[in-house]
Protein backbone atom coordinates (compact mmCIF):
# COMPACT_ATOMS: atom_id res chain seq x y z
CA UNK A 1 0.00 0.00 0.00
CA UNK A 2 2.54 2.23 0.76
CA UNK A 3 4.31 1.51 -2.25
CA UNK A 4 1.42 2.56 -4.14
CA UNK A 5 1.05 5.31 -2.50
CA UNK A 6 4.49 6.57 -3.45
CA UNK A 7 4.28 6.08 -6.99
CA UNK A 8 0.75 7.73 -7.21
CA UNK A 9 2.55 10.39 -5.50
CA UNK A 10 5.88 10.62 -7.26
CA UNK A 11 3.12 10.60 -11.06
CA UNK A 12 1.72 13.23 -9.24
CA UNK A 13 4.45 15.42 -9.06
CA UNK A 14 6.08 15.07 -12.22
CA UNK A 15 2.02 15.17 -13.80
CA UNK A 16 2.48 18.29 -12.05
CA UNK A 17 5.96 19.91 -13.19
CA UNK A 18 5.08 18.65 -17.05
CA UNK A 19 1.56 20.94 -16.42
CA UNK A 20 3.92 23.67 -15.23
CA UNK A 21 6.43 23.50 -17.83
CA UNK A 22 3.82 23.63 -20.60
CA UNK A 23 1.85 26.18 -19.64
CA UNK A 24 5.02 28.36 -18.78
CA UNK A 25 6.09 28.08 -22.42
CA UNK A 26 2.90 28.65 -23.92
CA UNK A 27 2.67 31.86 -22.03
CA UNK A 28 6.15 32.98 -22.76
CA UNK A 29 5.91 31.54 -26.70
CA UNK A 30 2.58 33.70 -26.62
CA UNK A 31 3.76 36.65 -25.67
CA UNK A 32 7.37 36.43 -27.37
CA UNK A 33 5.56 35.73 -30.60
CA UNK A 34 2.73 38.94 -30.20
CA UNK A 35 5.76 40.75 -29.55
CA UNK A 36 7.70 39.34 -32.18
CA UNK A 37 4.50 39.88 -34.70
CA UNK A 38 4.18 43.80 -33.93
CA UNK A 39 8.18 44.03 -35.28
CA UNK A 40 8.04 41.75 -38.23
CA UNK A 41 4.68 43.80 -39.26
CA UNK A 42 6.80 46.82 -38.84
CA UNK A 43 9.93 45.60 -40.39
CA UNK A 44 8.18 43.96 -42.95
CA UNK A 45 6.00 48.01 -44.04
CA UNK A 46 9.30 49.44 -43.40
CA UNK A 47 11.29 46.81 -45.87
CA UNK A 48 8.30 47.33 -48.70
CA UNK A 49 8.11 51.45 -47.33
CA UNK A 50 11.74 52.00 -48.60
CA UNK A 51 11.85 49.81 -51.71
CA UNK A 52 8.53 51.48 -53.21
CA UNK A 53 10.36 54.96 -52.66
CA UNK A 54 13.60 53.20 -54.17
CA UNK A 55 11.72 52.32 -57.16
CA UNK A 56 10.33 55.34 -57.49
CA UNK A 57 13.78 57.28 -56.87
CA UNK A 58 16.40 55.03 -58.64
CA UNK A 59 19.03 58.22 -57.67
CA UNK A 60 19.06 56.89 -53.73
CA UNK A 61 21.02 53.92 -55.32
CA UNK A 62 23.74 56.11 -55.75
CA UNK A 63 23.67 57.53 -52.05
CA UNK A 64 24.56 53.94 -50.84
CA UNK A 65 27.84 55.16 -49.39
CA UNK A 66 26.11 57.59 -47.26
CA UNK A 67 23.84 55.33 -45.54
CA UNK A 68 26.98 53.16 -45.30
CA UNK A 69 28.48 55.65 -42.99
CA UNK A 70 25.45 55.94 -40.69
CA UNK A 71 25.00 52.46 -40.27
CA UNK A 72 28.89 52.66 -39.18
CA UNK A 73 28.60 55.53 -37.09
CA UNK A 74 25.38 53.60 -34.97
CA UNK A 75 27.24 50.02 -34.47
CA UNK A 76 30.17 52.65 -33.19
CA UNK A 77 28.20 55.39 -31.22
CA UNK A 78 25.96 51.91 -29.54
CA UNK A 79 29.69 50.06 -29.03
CA UNK A 80 28.58 47.15 -30.50
CA UNK A 81 30.56 45.10 -32.91
CA UNK A 82 30.25 45.20 -36.30
CA UNK A 83 30.36 41.22 -35.96
CA UNK A 84 27.20 41.70 -34.16
CA UNK A 85 25.35 39.28 -36.43
CA UNK A 86 23.31 35.98 -37.15
CA UNK A 87 26.43 34.24 -35.90
CA UNK A 88 26.14 36.20 -32.53
CA UNK A 89 22.40 34.77 -32.22
CA UNK A 90 23.49 31.26 -33.00
CA UNK A 91 25.93 31.52 -30.66
CA UNK A 92 24.73 32.61 -27.79
CA UNK A 93 22.48 29.37 -27.89
CA UNK A 94 25.31 27.48 -26.66
CA UNK A 95 26.47 30.72 -24.45
CA UNK A 96 24.56 32.65 -21.77
CA UNK A 97 21.51 33.56 -23.83
CA UNK A 98 21.92 36.91 -23.23
CA UNK A 99 22.20 39.26 -26.06
CA UNK A 100 22.50 43.27 -25.66
CA UNK A 101 18.93 44.72 -26.27
CA UNK A 102 20.75 47.42 -28.48
CA UNK A 103 21.07 44.87 -31.30
CA UNK A 104 17.30 45.50 -31.96
CA UNK A 105 17.25 49.25 -32.63
CA UNK A 106 20.30 48.85 -34.22
CA UNK A 107 19.56 46.18 -36.69
CA UNK A 108 16.33 47.07 -37.33
CA UNK A 109 17.62 50.85 -38.53
CA UNK A 110 20.54 49.65 -40.45
CA UNK A 111 18.59 47.24 -42.57
CA UNK A 112 16.46 49.69 -43.24
CA UNK A 113 19.09 52.10 -44.40
CA UNK A 114 20.56 49.31 -46.93
CA UNK A 115 17.17 48.66 -48.17
CA UNK A 116 16.51 52.17 -48.77
CA UNK A 117 19.96 52.95 -50.80
CA UNK A 118 19.51 49.44 -52.59
CA UNK A 119 22.01 47.46 -50.85
CA UNK A 120 22.13 43.77 -52.26
CA UNK A 121 20.55 42.28 -48.78
CA UNK A 122 17.96 39.86 -47.09
CA UNK A 123 15.62 40.96 -44.61
CA UNK A 124 16.17 37.15 -42.86
CA UNK A 125 19.29 37.80 -40.46
CA UNK A 126 17.85 40.90 -39.08
CA UNK A 127 14.87 39.15 -38.04
CA UNK A 128 16.74 36.29 -36.66
CA UNK A 129 18.65 39.07 -34.97
CA UNK A 130 15.45 40.97 -33.73
CA UNK A 131 13.67 37.94 -32.85
CA UNK A 132 17.01 35.77 -30.60
CA UNK A 133 17.09 39.49 -28.60
CA UNK A 134 13.29 40.07 -28.35
CA UNK A 135 13.32 36.57 -26.80
CA UNK A 136 16.38 37.16 -24.71
CA UNK A 137 15.11 40.42 -23.51
CA UNK A 138 11.58 38.36 -22.46
CA UNK A 139 13.36 35.91 -21.27
CA UNK A 140 15.09 38.10 -18.39
CA UNK A 141 12.35 39.48 -17.75
CA UNK A 142 10.74 35.92 -16.33
CA UNK A 143 14.02 35.12 -14.83
CA UNK A 144 14.96 32.30 -16.98
CA UNK A 145 17.79 29.94 -16.37
CA UNK A 146 20.82 29.67 -18.79
CA UNK A 147 19.38 26.80 -20.12
CA UNK A 148 15.91 28.19 -20.48
CA UNK A 149 17.48 30.94 -22.14
CA UNK A 150 18.84 29.23 -24.81
CA UNK A 151 15.05 28.00 -25.68
CA UNK A 152 13.67 31.54 -25.33
CA UNK A 153 15.96 32.84 -28.39
CA UNK A 154 14.84 30.14 -30.19
CA UNK A 155 11.46 31.17 -29.91
CA UNK A 156 12.05 34.96 -30.53
CA UNK A 157 14.05 33.47 -33.97
CA UNK A 158 10.63 31.59 -34.88
CA UNK A 159 8.32 34.83 -34.29
CA UNK A 160 9.96 37.07 -36.09
CA UNK A 161 10.65 34.20 -38.98
CA UNK A 162 7.23 32.98 -39.08
CA UNK A 163 6.02 37.09 -39.30
CA UNK A 164 8.43 37.87 -42.23
CA UNK A 165 8.01 35.07 -44.17
CA UNK A 166 4.44 34.07 -43.54
CA UNK A 167 5.68 30.26 -43.17
CA UNK A 168 5.30 29.38 -39.26
CA UNK A 169 6.46 25.65 -39.24
CA UNK A 170 9.11 26.12 -41.34
CA UNK A 171 10.32 29.33 -39.08
CA UNK A 172 9.47 26.82 -36.06
CA UNK A 173 11.97 24.14 -37.66
CA UNK A 174 14.48 26.29 -38.81
CA UNK A 175 15.02 27.69 -35.43
CA UNK A 176 15.61 24.28 -33.83
CA UNK A 177 17.51 23.26 -36.77
CA UNK A 178 19.87 25.70 -37.82
CA UNK A 179 21.93 25.73 -34.78
CA UNK A 180 23.78 22.34 -34.59
CA UNK A 181 23.24 20.32 -37.87
CA UNK A 182 22.88 16.37 -37.03
CA UNK A 183 20.74 18.10 -33.41
CA UNK A 184 17.28 19.16 -33.48
CA UNK A 185 16.04 20.40 -29.91
CA UNK A 186 12.90 18.70 -29.51
CA UNK A 187 12.02 20.67 -26.53
CA UNK A 188 11.89 23.83 -27.96
CA UNK A 189 9.05 22.45 -30.11
CA UNK A 190 5.86 23.59 -28.51
CA UNK A 191 7.66 27.37 -27.47
CA UNK A 192 8.57 27.68 -30.93
CA UNK A 193 5.40 26.87 -32.84
CA UNK A 194 3.68 28.66 -30.17
CA UNK A 195 5.60 31.55 -31.31
CA UNK A 196 6.00 31.52 -34.91
CA UNK A 197 1.50 31.08 -34.72
CA UNK A 198 1.31 33.81 -32.84
CA UNK A 199 3.44 35.52 -34.42
CA UNK A 200 2.10 34.75 -38.56
CA UNK A 201 -1.68 35.13 -36.49
CA UNK A 202 -0.54 39.09 -35.49
CA UNK A 203 1.11 39.72 -39.14
CA UNK A 204 -2.48 38.49 -40.87
CA UNK A 205 -4.39 41.03 -38.41
CA UNK A 206 -2.12 43.65 -39.62
CA UNK A 207 -2.61 42.47 -43.63
CA UNK A 208 0.46 41.32 -44.26
CA UNK A 209 0.43 38.14 -46.56
CA UNK A 210 2.56 35.10 -46.74
CA UNK A 211 5.06 34.12 -49.21
CA UNK A 212 3.40 32.07 -51.70
CA UNK A 213 3.77 30.92 -55.36
CA UNK A 214 1.96 29.06 -57.85
CA UNK A 215 4.02 26.63 -60.01
CA UNK A 216 3.26 25.95 -63.38
CA UNK A 217 3.85 22.64 -65.48
CA UNK A 218 4.75 20.39 -62.36
CA UNK A 219 6.01 17.28 -64.07
CA UNK A 220 5.22 13.88 -63.56
CA UNK A 221 6.90 11.84 -60.57
CA UNK A 222 8.90 9.41 -62.93
CA UNK A 223 12.51 8.37 -63.17
CA UNK A 224 13.69 11.16 -65.66
CA UNK A 225 12.22 14.02 -63.72
CA UNK A 226 14.00 12.79 -60.81
CA UNK A 227 17.36 12.86 -62.71
CA UNK A 228 16.71 15.92 -64.16
CA UNK A 229 16.10 17.54 -60.72
CA UNK A 230 18.87 15.81 -59.08
CA UNK A 231 21.07 18.10 -61.62
CA UNK A 232 19.53 20.95 -60.22
CA UNK A 233 20.27 19.63 -57.02
CA UNK A 234 24.03 19.30 -57.79
CA UNK A 235 24.02 22.83 -59.42
CA UNK A 236 22.39 24.59 -56.74
CA UNK A 237 25.03 23.00 -54.37
CA UNK A 238 27.99 23.90 -56.23
CA UNK A 239 27.15 27.52 -56.49
CA UNK A 240 25.85 27.25 -52.67
CA UNK A 241 29.85 27.08 -52.13
CA UNK A 242 30.92 29.67 -54.71
CA UNK A 243 27.96 31.94 -52.48
CA UNK A 244 29.36 31.15 -49.28
CA UNK A 245 33.31 31.70 -50.16
CA UNK A 246 32.27 34.86 -51.84
CA UNK A 247 30.77 36.48 -48.55
CA UNK A 248 33.51 35.06 -46.38
CA UNK A 249 36.68 36.38 -48.63
CA UNK A 250 34.69 39.55 -49.50
CA UNK A 251 34.59 40.28 -45.72
CA UNK A 252 38.14 38.77 -44.94
CA UNK A 253 39.27 40.87 -47.63
CA UNK A 254 37.53 44.42 -46.65
CA UNK A 255 38.53 44.10 -43.22
CA UNK A 256 42.51 43.62 -44.53
CA UNK A 257 42.55 46.37 -46.83
CA UNK A 258 40.21 48.92 -45.02
CA UNK A 259 40.57 48.07 -41.12
CA UNK A 260 38.82 51.71 -40.61
CA UNK A 261 34.84 51.00 -40.52
CA UNK A 262 34.04 53.82 -42.15
CA UNK A 263 36.42 54.15 -44.72
CA UNK A 264 35.12 49.76 -45.69
CA UNK A 265 31.56 50.73 -46.12
CA UNK A 266 32.63 53.73 -48.45
CA UNK A 267 34.59 51.21 -50.34
CA UNK A 268 32.05 48.85 -50.73
CA UNK A 269 29.20 51.37 -51.44
CA UNK A 270 31.06 52.92 -54.22
CA UNK A 271 31.94 50.14 -55.62
CA UNK A 272 28.24 49.18 -55.43
CA UNK A 273 27.66 52.52 -57.02
CA UNK A 274 29.73 51.69 -60.15
CA UNK A 275 28.52 48.37 -60.76
CA UNK A 276 24.82 50.05 -60.70
CA UNK A 277 25.69 52.19 -63.03
CA UNK A 278 27.14 49.88 -65.71
CA UNK A 279 24.72 47.34 -65.09
CA UNK A 280 21.54 48.92 -63.94
CA UNK A 281 19.24 48.44 -60.73
CA UNK A 282 18.07 45.06 -61.55
CA UNK A 283 20.33 43.84 -58.71
CA UNK A 284 19.69 46.19 -55.90
CA UNK A 285 17.57 45.20 -52.49
CA UNK A 286 16.23 41.91 -52.41
CA UNK A 287 15.37 41.57 -55.73
CA UNK A 288 11.49 39.79 -54.93
CA UNK A 289 10.20 41.33 -58.36
CA UNK A 290 13.01 39.01 -60.50
CA UNK A 291 12.03 35.58 -58.01
CA UNK A 292 8.67 36.32 -58.57
CA UNK A 293 9.21 36.48 -62.38
CA UNK A 294 11.32 33.24 -62.33
CA UNK A 295 8.84 31.31 -60.34
CA UNK A 296 6.26 32.18 -62.61
CA UNK A 297 8.67 31.35 -65.55
CA UNK A 298 9.35 34.39 -66.97
CA UNK A 299 13.12 34.06 -69.13
CA UNK A 300 15.85 35.08 -66.72
CA UNK A 301 19.43 36.47 -67.82
CA UNK A 302 21.78 33.84 -67.73
CA UNK A 303 23.95 35.36 -65.53
CA UNK A 304 21.52 36.72 -62.67
CA UNK A 305 22.74 34.46 -60.35
CA UNK A 306 26.35 35.41 -60.72
CA UNK A 307 25.96 39.07 -60.24
CA UNK A 308 23.67 38.74 -57.31
CA UNK A 309 26.46 37.12 -56.07
CA UNK A 310 28.15 40.31 -56.43
CA UNK A 311 25.92 42.75 -54.93
CA UNK A 312 25.69 40.61 -52.04
CA UNK A 313 29.37 39.76 -50.99
CA UNK A 314 30.16 43.45 -51.50
CA UNK A 315 27.05 44.85 -49.51
CA UNK A 316 27.28 41.98 -46.54
CA UNK A 317 30.98 41.49 -47.03
CA UNK A 318 32.02 45.40 -46.54
CA UNK A 319 29.61 46.17 -43.55
CA UNK A 320 26.04 46.93 -44.70
CA UNK A 321 23.08 45.02 -42.97
CA UNK A 322 20.54 42.77 -44.04
CA UNK A 323 20.43 38.99 -44.36
CA UNK A 324 21.30 36.20 -46.77
CA UNK A 325 18.10 34.49 -47.64
CA UNK A 326 16.48 36.87 -49.84
CA UNK A 327 19.54 37.25 -51.83
CA UNK A 328 19.64 33.34 -51.63
CA UNK A 329 16.54 32.87 -52.62
CA UNK A 330 16.70 35.14 -55.87
CA UNK A 331 20.59 33.38 -56.63
CA UNK A 332 18.32 29.92 -56.77
CA UNK A 333 14.97 30.74 -58.54
CA UNK A 334 17.51 32.37 -61.35
CA UNK A 335 19.86 29.33 -61.31
CA UNK A 336 16.93 26.88 -61.31
CA UNK A 337 15.33 28.33 -63.88
CA UNK A 338 18.54 28.85 -66.35
CA UNK A 339 19.16 24.58 -65.72
CA UNK A 340 15.71 23.98 -66.40
CA UNK A 341 15.68 25.93 -69.74
CA UNK A 342 18.91 23.42 -70.47
CA UNK A 343 17.73 20.22 -69.76
CA UNK A 344 14.15 20.59 -70.69
CA UNK A 345 12.08 21.08 -67.26
CA UNK A 346 9.51 23.39 -66.79
CA UNK A 347 11.03 27.28 -66.00
CA UNK A 348 8.34 27.84 -62.94
CA UNK A 349 9.36 24.51 -61.58
CA UNK A 350 12.67 24.50 -62.20
CA UNK A 351 13.00 27.91 -60.34
CA UNK A 352 11.06 26.57 -57.95
CA UNK A 353 12.97 23.52 -56.92
CA UNK A 354 16.37 26.04 -57.23
CA UNK A 355 15.06 28.36 -54.15
CA UNK A 356 14.61 25.52 -51.88
CA UNK A 357 17.71 23.67 -52.95
CA UNK A 358 20.01 26.88 -52.60
CA UNK A 359 18.24 27.24 -49.56
CA UNK A 360 19.01 24.04 -47.96
CA UNK A 361 22.54 24.11 -49.48
CA UNK A 362 23.54 27.58 -47.40
CA UNK A 363 21.62 26.87 -44.23
CA UNK A 364 22.38 22.85 -43.96
CA UNK A 365 18.53 22.77 -42.72
CA UNK A 366 16.97 19.56 -45.30
CA UNK A 367 13.43 19.41 -43.05
CA UNK A 368 13.26 23.29 -42.86
CA UNK A 369 13.76 22.90 -46.67
CA UNK A 370 11.47 20.59 -47.61
CA UNK A 371 8.60 22.04 -45.50
CA UNK A 372 9.30 25.46 -46.69
CA UNK A 373 8.49 24.07 -50.12
CA UNK A 374 5.08 22.88 -48.86
CA UNK A 375 4.36 25.75 -47.40
CA UNK A 376 5.53 28.54 -50.28
CA UNK A 377 5.01 26.25 -53.01
CA UNK A 378 2.18 23.67 -51.84
CA UNK A 379 2.77 20.01 -52.15
CA UNK A 380 2.62 19.06 -55.67
CA UNK A 381 6.13 17.95 -56.80
CA UNK A 382 7.23 17.80 -53.30
CA UNK A 383 8.75 14.17 -53.63
CA UNK A 384 11.34 15.88 -56.09
CA UNK A 385 11.45 19.26 -54.04
CA UNK A 386 13.31 16.04 -51.35
CA UNK A 387 15.44 14.56 -53.75
CA UNK A 388 17.30 18.05 -55.05
CA UNK A 389 17.23 19.11 -50.96
CA UNK A 390 18.64 16.46 -50.24
CA UNK A 391 21.43 16.20 -52.64
CA UNK A 392 22.45 19.98 -52.32
CA UNK A 393 22.67 19.33 -48.27
CA UNK A 394 25.37 16.83 -49.52
CA UNK A 395 26.89 17.93 -51.73
CA UNK A 396 27.58 21.46 -50.42
CA UNK A 397 29.80 20.04 -47.59
CA UNK A 398 30.53 21.82 -44.77
CA UNK A 399 30.02 25.18 -46.13
CA UNK A 400 27.07 27.74 -44.67
CA UNK A 401 26.43 31.20 -44.44
CA UNK A 402 26.78 31.02 -40.45
CA UNK A 403 30.04 30.18 -39.32
CA UNK A 404 28.41 29.91 -36.45
CA UNK A 405 26.81 27.24 -37.00
CA UNK A 406 27.74 23.68 -35.48
CA UNK A 407 27.71 20.61 -37.90
CA UNK A 408 27.61 17.93 -35.41
CA UNK A 409 27.62 14.89 -37.52
CA UNK A 410 29.09 14.12 -40.88
CA UNK A 411 26.84 14.46 -43.96
CA UNK A 412 29.06 11.16 -45.56
CA UNK A 413 29.13 8.55 -42.63
CA UNK A 414 27.48 8.24 -39.38
CA UNK A 415 30.62 9.65 -37.26
CA UNK A 416 30.64 12.88 -35.00
CA UNK A 417 32.74 15.79 -36.07
CA UNK A 418 31.47 18.85 -34.21
CA UNK A 419 33.21 21.31 -36.39
CA UNK A 420 31.65 24.82 -37.47
CA UNK A 421 30.36 25.30 -40.71
CA UNK A 422 33.27 27.40 -42.89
Amino acid sequence: MDELKSILTHNAVRVKQYAVSFIKWIIFAAVTGALGGCVGAAFRYSINYVTDLRYENTWLCYMLPVGGLVIAFLYRVTKLSGNADTNLIINSVRTDGKLPILLAPVIFISSIITHLFGGSAGREGAALQLGGTIGSFIGRIFRFGEKDMHMAIMCGMSGLFAALFGTPLTAAIFAMEVISVGIMYYSSFVPCIVSSLAAFWITKLFGLQPTVFIIKDVPNLDITSVLLVGVIGVGCALVSIAFCLALKWSHKLAVKYFKNEYIRVLAGGFAIVILTLIIGTRYSGTGTDIITQAIVGKEVLPYDFILKIVFTALTIGFGYKGGEIIPTFFIGATLGSLIGSLIGLPASFSAAVGLIALFCAVVNCPIASIILSIEMFGSQGLVMFAVAVCISFMLSGYYGLYTGQKIIYSKRRTRFINRNAK
